[in-house]
């Protein structure tokens, strides 16, 4: 697929003549984009009403530049010259979510498309389901075309498919942000799809995970280290329960659950709603987010532009790398033999790059910590990150929650709690204003 988008309406070598070219506010991007604008309505013969929306760009897709800075991907660095095709493998292995249309409805009378005001919700679903591939797959784990792949990787991407049953499904995600105050149909901020992709986790006891959300600008290690250790507090084998071997897990496997109970940390989700200025990021915490790229636990960032959500998956010089969720594609079903056609969920084209400067300051940071000691290394990582000339710390790291704090885990064990609710309205960028009161 070395296209994303068509012309709806007259397919032709350039832009329809009722359109103006304009800037996508890529700077720097890979893609060369026709922005439709449409001052009126579009009566044409042969056609009812036309309505053009942001999926029916005309993409053409240009390569990595030439250059000696290192290509960061989620941890992972590689040299343009020498590792090209190792980059665009890896941007191809992640799970690419993107509008759908033609999914059954919504709530049973709902929606049946997401295009216009799904971007965030699918971005959600891209960083998460990052996470789930780290944890049943690894992630020096590759999709390649045509190849047969495990039953795992199928678990996974079965947990996102659109339809209600599926754990991290639109459906889902949408029926879930009603809870938390946004109807069904209604823009997402970052930390309102971070907080409504913690409490479905806890339905997915297949992958089994710890998913903390970092408020306050705050990471507290021992809250952490309490969740990630919450379900293993039996002093000994003999007191903790035994493992029946006929259990199953939501019709997923049951090796990772069985693991999970004879394991000693919950592999860790950490979530960090950030707000990095006011309009416009502040280039002081360049540096410090750049080097989020670079640690082996980094599941990306997602964030973008006011209404318009990408999944920022590395950096190139001073671009983010990012995967663009805004075409429209068909609803995917199994076929008769129960095979899902997974190819529209891999970008088998190279990614798009904007400036990080063109970034909006409202952003959500991920990371995923398989063990203990992976925590224990990003601890590390982040600590000596803080003394790096240059880089302003974008959140802190500290042993214990300072007394004036509340806690968010606490405060979010009933899907009701009306302090997460304030909570997650005050990091989401489309619902309140804000102050710098010091730097």
């Amino acid at each position: 697929m070395s296209r994303r988008g068509r012309w709806r309406v007259q397919p032709s070598v350039g832009p329809p003549p009722w359109t103006q070219q304009v800037s996508c506010g890529c700077v720097g991007s890979l893609c060369l984009q026709y922005v439709t604008v449409v001052e009126t309505k579009l009566f044409l013969a042969g056609y009812s009403e036309a309505t053009l929306t942001y999926d029916t760009l005309r993409f053409e897709y240009e390569d990595f530049p030439e250059t000696k800075e290192p290509v960061w991907i989620l941890g992972r660095k590689y040299s343009v010259f020498t590792e090209k095709e190792e980059i665009l493998l890896d941007v191809t292995s992640r799970l690419w979510f993107t509008y759908r249309k033609n999914f059954p409805a919504i709530g049973g009378t709902g929606p049946t498309s997401d295009t216009g005001w799904g971007c965030m919700l699918r971005c959600g679903q891209m960083i998460f389901a990052q996470a789930l591939v780290c944890r049943h797959l690894g992630r020096d784990w590759r999709w390649i075309k045509g190849k047969r792949q495990t039953d795992n990787y199928f678990s996974v991407l079965n947990a996102f498919i659109d339809k209600k049953d599926s754990y991290y499904s639109i459906h889902q995600i949408a029926q879930m942000g009603v809870g938390e105050g946004k109807s069904i149909g209604q823009w997402y901020g970052p930390n309102t799809v971070a907080q409504v992709l913690k409490k479905l986790a806890t339905f997915d006891t297949w992958s089994s995970l710890a998913v903390h959300i970092a408020m306050d600008n705050t990471v507290v290690m021992e809250e952490i280290r309490r969740l990630c250790q919450s379900n293993f507090s039996c002093a000994g084998a003999a007191a903790c329960p035994a493992v029946e071997a006929d259990v199953l897990y939501n019709g997923y496997p049951e090796e990772a659950g069985v693991r999970d109970k004879l394991s000693l940390w919950k592999p860790l989700v950490l979530l960090i709603p950030l707000r990095l200025g006011l309009t416009e990021i502040n280039e002081a915490y360049i540096e410090t987010l750049k080097h989020c790229f670079m640690m082996p636990q980094s599941l990306g960032v997602i964030g973008g532009k006011p209404n318009s959500a990408h999944y920022f998956i590395g950096y190139v010089g001073e671009e983010l790398i990012y995967l663009d969720p805004h075409t429209t594609q068909p609803a995917v079903e199994p076929s008769d033999s129960g095979c899902l056609p997974d190819e529209s969920f891999h970008c088998q084209h190279p990614p798009c790059r904007m400036s990080i400067a063109e970034l909006d300051p409202s952003i959500a940071v991920g990371f995923f910590c398989h063990t203990e000691e992976d925590f224990n290394d990003w601890c590390h990582q982040i600590k000596k990150l803080s003394l790096v000339r240059g880089a302003l710390p974008m959140f802190e790291l500290v042993e214990r929650q300072p007394s004036h704090f509340s806690n968010p885990d606490v405060l979010n064990l009933t899907p009701d709690s009306s302090d997460a609710d304030r909570l997650e309205r005050f990091f989401d960028s489309e619902d309140e204003d804000f102050e710098i009161l010091s730097l």
